[in-house]
């Protein structure tokens, strides 16, 4: 008996000694706030519940086997994590499949997305170049940061996956400017942007991109058509008031008003019960887990540590910007999950993973104390 409890404080102490505890409660409560609204939003659909929360346990499991790993380990397999990553964004371009492009590859038993394995390797690459280099990035340095970022997201964007694309950018993007560089360089770049926004709304948006943009600019102009997802949607939020109107008695929600409310529109079913009380402690616990990644950066002892898990929690802060302005009309909608809350395996999954490289760089500075 004495060996068994001493096997189980062991195992305990190791699972323990690697876990962020702050960071995994906010976690968890995301998790649980996500597993009862899609309870709601799907119609009490226990199977679907179920196997979201499957997935959960299958991230927290990565999570943890992640945590372990020491972020000098994590470093050296980083090309190879970022080669393997763009295997199957290459094969989905041949195998995807999908409702408006080639976004999933179907396993059998599930369906993969590559890209979301993207919003881990590429942020690790990054890290990886840019961490062992001097600050602020030289031309050549910035060149190859470039093409680390720009490689994956041509090959989503050929899927087309437009919100995807900018997201796993944006993560790049964030380790750039976590490196040094100059708020020259990113005035520049989204200048360039508006220079070849016209040659990509002829020759690169599909049409039922065009249709969103201009839906965004002026929903009320097709109100039974294109712009019913965001009417509704905002509808749907401002009938939550400040209380809401309770878990389960959404009306927007369960007469199906509301498209897709159990995936990238699952948060305005969250706005409609719960009301903006709801929606506030939502946002604090995804703000919390924010500053929380910032702080761990902050105390991480190298250049490929405080990049990487900067860049993790500034991509999180924008997933759920895009996805909030999203759902509220603030921004066109392009298909962008809320992380945690809307239905998705390969999301969440990768998400949690994240974050089990975040805890590994937190307990590696704690060994060098």
């Amino acid at each position: 008996m004495k060996t068994i409890l001493r096997w189980l404080l062991d195992l305990w102490l190791r699972f323990a000694r690697t876990i962020d505890w702050p960071l995994l409660g906010a976690l968890v409560a995301l998790m649980a706030i996500g597993l009862a609204v899609l309870h709601s939003a799907s119609g009490k659909n226990m199977a679907m519940v179920t196997s979201q929360a499957s997935r959960f346990v299958i991230g927290l499991g990565a999570m943890w086997v992640l945590s372990r790993i020491p972020a000098v380990q994590l470093r050296r397999f980083t090309p190879l994590a970022y080669a393997a990553s763009l295997l199957p964004l290459i094969a989905v371009l041949f195998l995807g499949t999908g409702r408006s492009g080639q976004h999933w590859i179907n396993l059998g038993v599930f369906y993969v997305q590559p890209a979301e394995l993207m919003k881990l390797s590429l942020p690790m690459m990054a890290a990886w170049w840019l961490g062992q280099r001097p600050t602020p990035p030289r031309l050549d340095t910035l060149a190859v940061a470039a093409a680390i970022i720009g490689l994956p997201t041509g090959l989503i964007l050929m899927q087309p996956d437009l919100g995807t694309a900018v997201l796993v950018a944006s993560a790049g993007v964030f380790a750039l400017y976590l490196a040094g560089l100059s708020w020259w360089w990113f005035i520049g770049g989204a200048a360039s942007l508006a220079v070849i926004a016209p040659a990509a709304w002829l020759w690169y948006l599909q049409p039922y991109q065009k249709a969103r943009i201009m839906m965004f600019l002026d929903p009320e102009s097709d109100p039974l058509g294109e712009g019913w997802n965001i009417i509704q949607s905002k509808i749907a939020i401002g009938a939550g008031g400040i209380g809401g109107q309770g878990w389960g008695d959404g009306s927007q929600s369960h007469l199906n008003y509301v498209p897709e409310h159990t995936t990238d529109f699952i948060f305005a079913v969250l706005s409609e019960e719960f009301g903006w009380i709801g929606v506030a402690i939502t946002l604090g616990l995804y703000l919390f887990i924010v500053g929380r990644c910032l702080w761990i950066a902050s105390e991480a002892r190298d250049g490929f540590s405080r990049l990487l898990v900067g860049s993790l929690g500034l991509a999180l802060f924008v997933y759920v910007i895009v996805n909030g302005g999203m759902i509220s009309g603030l921004l066109p909608v392009v298909g962008v999950p809320m992380p945690l809350l809307s239905f998705g395996g390969t999301a969440a999954v990768s998400l949690l993973a994240g974050f089990g490289v975040v805890m590994a760089v937190q307990a590696s500075a704690r060994r060098r104390r």
